[in-house]
C-alpha cells in the first residue's frame, strides 16, 4: 500500500502552534513519501466541542497551505461504522457494562482490572462500556521517540470504549476510522503517544492493521505546559499564516525560507529540505 497520512483534529477550539506543527509534520512526511494526507474531523465528544471550531480550523488549514488528498470525513457521520465496531467485540464478549464512578475506581489508583467492577449493576441508568485488557506488555517502535512498551493491565487497565452518555471513546473511533481511511502512518503529537497501545489492542482485537506510528514533541507554553485549545492559547493567524508556519517549520528542525512569499512557496521549499530522520533534533520546545 502506497503511504497514506491524516491530521485529525477535534473542535475545541481554534487551530493554535501546536496543532499547526502537528498537520505540518503529518504533510511533510505524506509529501516526503510521495503519499496522500488526508484530514479527519474528530466531532465525537459534543460536550467539548466548541460552536464554530471545526468549520474555522477546516477553512485555516488551505490558508497555511495545507490541502487535503480527498473530502475531509467528519466522524459524526461515521456512528454506524463504530456501532458495527462494538456489536463485533461485544459478541467476542471482550466488552463488558461497567457503573463504577471515578471516585470507586480512586481507591484502585483509578485503574479498572480483569473485568472486576466495584459498583453493582444499576438497571435504572446506562452503563459505560470497557474493554478487557490482557495483562502482558504492548510494543512497538515509535519512528521518532523509539521502543515503547507498556503493561495494559498495570497502566491502564480495562478502558472505556463507549462512554454512558453513549457518545463512542476516542480510541475505537481513531482506530475504526484509520482502517477504513487507509493510513498507513499516524503521525501526531507526543501527547498521544500513551494512547498508541490501547490502540494496537483494540486494532488486533477487531483483525485491522497497525499502522506505523511517529510521535511528534508536543510545543508548549511559556510555563512548559502543553498548550490548551480551551485556553485560547497561542492561536494562530490564517489571514497572515506566513509568520506562524515558519515558526512550525523551524520547530520542526527545519530553516524557513524567508523569501517565499505565499504558504505554498513556503512549504514547497521545506518540502526540499525535509527528513523525517531530521526530526531527532526537534524536543519539546516553550513557546514565547
Amino acid at each position: 500500500m502506497s503511504y497514506r497520512g491524516r491530521f485529525a483534529p477535534s473542535p475545541t477550539g481554534l487551530l493554535h502552534a501546536g496543532s499547526l506543527v502537528a498537520a505540518v509534520g503529518s504533510w511533510l512526511c505524506a509529501r516526503h513519501a510521495g503519499g496522500q494526507w488526508l484530514v479527519r474531523m474528530e466531532d465525537i465528544d459534543p460536550p467539548r466541542e466548541v460552536a464554530g471550531s471545526a468549520a474555522a480550523i477546516l477553512a485555516a488549514l488551505p490558508r497555511f497551505g495545507l490541502m487535503a488528498d480527498g473530502p475531509v470525513i467528519q466522524q459524526s457521520s461515521r456512528i454506524a461504522a463504530y456501532d458495527a465496531a462494538f456489536e463485533q467485540l461485544r459478541r467476542a464478549d471482550l466488552v463488558f457494562p461497567c457503573w463504577c464512578s471515578r471516585s470507586e475506581l480512586a481507591g484502585v489508583s483509578g485503574i479498572h482490572r480483569d473485568g472486576h467492577c466495584l459498583a453493582s449493576a444499576d438497571p435504572s441508568r446506562p452503563p459505560a462500556w470497557r474493554i478487557r485488557v490482557p495483562d502482558e506488555e504492548i510494543a512497538f517502535v515509535d519512528a521518532l521517540q523509539g521502543p515503547q512498551k507498556q503493561s495494559l493491565r498495570e497502566e491502564v487497565g480495562d478502558f472505556v470504549i463507549r462512554r454512558v452518555e453513549g457518545f463512542y471513546s476516542y480510541q475505537l473511533a481513531c482506530v475504526v476510522d484509520d482502517a477504513w481511511q487507509g493510513v498507513t502512518e499516524v503521525v501526531r503529537g507526543s501527547d498521544l503517544l500513551d494512547s498508541t497501545p490501547r490502540q494496537i489492542w483494540l486494532q488486533h482485537c477487531l483483525g485491522l492493521p497497525t499502522p506505523r506510528y511517529l510521535h511528534l514533541p508536543l510545543v508548549l507554553d511559556s510555563q512548559g505546559r502543553k498548550l490548551s485549545k480551551s485556553e485560547r492559547a497561542l492561536e494562530v493567524d490564517p489571514i497572515d499564516p506566513l509568520p506562524s508556519l515558519r515558526r512550525a517549520l523551524s520547530f520542526l528542525g527545519l530553516t524557513p525560507d524567508e523569501n517565499a512569499s505565499d504558504p505554498s512557496a513556503l512549504l514547497d521549499a521545506a518540502l526540499a529540505q525535509f527528513d523525517p530522520r531530521h526530526l531527532t533534533q526537534c524536543s519539546d520546545h516553550r513557546a514565547a
